[in-house]
């Protein structure tokens, strides 16, 4: 099975939680990175099956544009990422997710 990556950035703390906690609600998902992006921003990334990454991504996106001074920069989901990709971004499931993961 298809093992996809949704990644959002958004301006400032409160909305990339908001948006973490709502992608892990919203569909079958595994938060597996988080971290400072640039200036004040923030990324989170889930894995899981492309039709719950998918559904996950609408709900973050959606309750980071709700929080206070919410802003979404960007977002990206990738369907199936190559096994390079997986070894150089911090993207893969690791040790401390496991426990997590659907």
């Amino acid at each position: 099975m298809p093992v996809a990556v949704g990644v959002i950035q958004t301006d400032g703390f409160p909305p990339v939680l908001a948006a973490a906690d709502a992608m892990v609600k919203a569909g079958s998902v595994t938060l597996v990175s988080f971290d400072k992006a640039e200036r004040g921003q923030f990324f989170v990334a889930v894995r899981g099956p492309v039709s719950e990454v998918e559904r996950s991504m609408s709900a973050g996106i959606e309750a980071a544009e709700k929080a206070y001074n919410g802003k979404v920069l960007t977002h990206y989901m990738i369907p199936n990422p190559p096994d390079n990709v997986q070894s150089v971004m911090p993207i893969d499931y690791s040790d401390e997710v496991e426990a997590f993961r659907v």
